[in-house]
């Protein structure tokens, strides 16, 4: 029986997704989860597996395609066995993909089958995007299903316009930088999660001695056996991890049904790649060790600055910690990932003279910032995390052991 090869929909919000290469050739033998083609997204360029053994056939898409999500490119045959002569629906992969979008649609009133009246199908994405950049829809020809208007086809419409929005902005003469396609999904999450999740914020500054010197000790002994280098950001998220164990209500979700706890730990940590930044997650990081812990975040961050993340890469975020220490960055607030509960802002690790038993005394000091969703954390819940985790921090070994 012929499987079709779809477009997959890797992310909530996307549409379509560019056909950078196949990595099998029509009539060429596939394996299952042998990595047939790559696909670019609003995030990065990933790489999609095939679902099942067989021989690749019917191939309606080359490189450099823009296709929409569902819609079948190839099909994966048995031996002897030729391609169906029409393209299938992709119920499965469809189906697989689009439950929380089709739950967001239906509560946008821009949607279609929710248009009041109005004949014109065009995706909640596509007309958010026209609404920025200024553009009358009855000028722009849609590409979907049944002519649906798209975002990229919003965008092809405002490169090709005579007044570009790069015009119409700069009149007072500022210069306008386009966002690309993680800019502009970068500014889409982050105010939706600013403008619908009631934040508050709690800082607490921590003696971080111990930590810097746990991963000075650590650092050779890792290096010698796995070759690579231990980070801060390595032993913070193993301690986060353990100490988010004891705090069920910091790891969890915000749901419309209620708040949702998850039974396992799935740290991400927040890259800077060109244009923006991006969440890779570190799954079950409360048993992982410190060595696969600093192996796996080395592995996310080349992929994800090297655009060849994968979509696991980015799946099942339970918790997240962003950290600017590096970039000498004392104190920060972040935005709350959503549904997510919290995010954990880490400054950067210096000298200061703090008293002890009433005298001055120089310690290693950090400063972190905790990120509440108050809708299901209170000012209590997050407090006493901060606090159990100055104490993991403190006293690193006790937990790493």
């Amino acid at each position: 029986m012929a499987i079709s090869v779809v477009m997959p929909a890797l992310e909530l919000t996307q549409e379509t997704g560019k056909l950078v290469s196949w990595r099998k050739k029509e009539g060429e033998a596939v394996a299952k989860g042998e990595t047939l083609l790559e696909v670019e997204t609003d995030k990065a360029v990933v790489e999609v597996e095939a679902l099942a053994d067989g021989y690749l056939a019917g191939v309606k898409a080359k490189e450099g395609d823009v296709i929409a999500v569902g819609r079948t490119i190839a099909w994966i045959v048995n031996k002897g066995e030729s391609a169906p002569a029409d393209e299938a629906p992709a119920a499965a992969a469809a189906s697989a993909a689009t439950p929380a979008a089709r739950a967001a649609e239906s509560a946008d009133p821009s949607a279609d089958g929710a248009n009041f009246g109005s004949k014109l199908k065009i995706s909640p994405k596509a007309r958010r995007l026209a609404n920025e950049l200024h553009i009358n829809l009855d000028t722009v020809r849609g590409s979907g299903a049944g002519g649906e208007i798209l975002a990229s086809d919003i965008e092809a419409a405002a490169k090709s316009s005579a007044v570009s929005p790069s015009v119409v902005a700069s009149v007072s003469g500022a210069k306008i930088e386009t966002l690309t396609a993680i800019g502009r999904l970068m500014a889409e999450r982050t105010t939706q999660s600013w403008t619908s999740v009631p934040h508050f914020f709690l800082v607490r500054e921590v003696d971080a001695s111990a930590l810097h010197q746990t991963r000075e000790k650590l650092a050779v002994s890792v290096a010698t056996i796995s070759g690579v280098k231990i980070t801060h950001t390595d032993l913070l998220t193993a301690l986060v991890a353990r100490v988010l164990l004891q705090h069920p209500r910091i790891n969890a979700s915000w749901t419309p049904a209620g708040i949702q706890l998850h039974p396992e730990v799935n740290i991400a940590i927040a890259i800077a790649v060109n244009d923006g930044v991006i969440a890779a997650v570190i799954p079950n990081a409360h048993v992982a060790g410190i060595a696969d812990i600093a192996k796996q975040r080395r592995d996310l961050a080349e992929r994800a600055k090297s655009g060849k993340s994968r979509p696991q890469d980015f799946a099942g975020a339970t918790f997240t910690i962003s950290n600017l220490g590096m970039f000498q960055i004392d104190s920060f607030t972040a935005i709350i990932p959503s549904p997510q509960a919290a995010i954990l802002a880490v400054g950067g690790i210096c000298d200061r003279i703090i008293a002890i038993d009433g005298q001055p005394a120089v310690r290693s000091m950090m400063t972190l910032t905790l990120s509440c969703d108050h809708r299901v954390v209170d000012g209590a819940r997050g407090a006493q995390f901060l606090h159990d985790l100055a104490q993991a921090i403190a006293d690193p070994q006790k937990y790493l052991r």
